[in-house]
């Protein structure tokens, strides 16, 4: 027979007997509801408090996570995920507009074409380079005119009107120092240039993502979840409007 000393039975101070089926009993200061002699359902019981205790905080944490599930869906699928797919095709669509200032010296070296008609009308004196004969000549002799055949000869100077319009076509040799002073406008589209790869890989990049994340609701309002009954459960758990 076991005892404890820790109250009395039947009048008998100090000495209370153990259960017939000879199991022990608690001692006085153990809760009964956690134990009652038998192991098997103390560990039961402990099994379910644990149980019990990681549901309610498991809810807890679902809870808050559904009053911010769609703050984290608006930053990751709208701002960050949309905002880069939006920027990468903004950015293959833009044009580089600009000004540019050239202030340069440029050296032309150039054959020139040069034609035209020069006209002459003055009187000038001219010498003859041989002896040029003139037939048919006409001399005064004591007043009296006396045809001749004459030469005048190498040298001798003569002087003459010239009336004449001089053809002219020359080719002259060109070679100046040009100074550039421009401003020079500037529109280059990025879709036409190198940088039209990169942006159309990087926008290729993120549109699964962008696809995967913009069809989804924007709120527990519009999911099947929180319909027209169920509207208020949503309002309570989750903090929001009935739709």
């Amino acid at each position: 027979m076991d005892i404890y000393q820790e109250e009395s039975f039947d009048g008998v101070p100090g000495e209370v007997p153990s259960p017939e089926n000879g199991e022990s009993l608690p001692p006085a200061n153990r809760p009964r509801w956690l134990w009652q002699g038998k192991v098997g359902p103390a560990l039961w019981t402990v099994a379910s408090l644990i149980s019990l205790t990681v549901n309610i905080v498991l809810i807890a944490v679902l809870v808050l996570l559904g009053r911010e599930i769609f703050t984290l869906k608006s930053l990751v699928g709208q701002q960050l995920i949309g905002g880069l797919y939006k920027n990468f095709v903004s950015m293959d669509d833009a044009h580089i507009i600009t000004t540019i200032q050239v202030q340069d010296t440029i050296l032309v070296r150039d054959q020139m074409p040069v034609v035209f008609d020069l006209p002459l009308s003055q009187d000038t004196q001219v010498v003859l380079t041989q002896n040029t004969p003139v037939k048919n000549a006409t001399i005064f002799l004591n007043g009296a005119a006396v045809p001749l055949d004459i030469i005048l000869k190498e040298g001798t100077p003569l002087n003459i009107r010239l009336d004449m319009v001089v053809p002219v076509s020359q080719t002259i040799p060109v070679e100046l120092n040009v100074p550039v002073d421009l401003t020079v406008p500037v529109d280059i589209p990025l879709n036409q240039t190198e940088l039209h790869e990169p942006f159309i890989g990087l926008r290729n990049v993120v549109a699964p993502y962008n696809q995967l994340l913009a069809p989804l609701p924007d709120s527990w309002q519009e999911t099947s979840l929180c319909g027209p009954w169920t509207g208020w459960l949503c309002s309570w758990i989750f903090g929001e409007q009935e739709s």
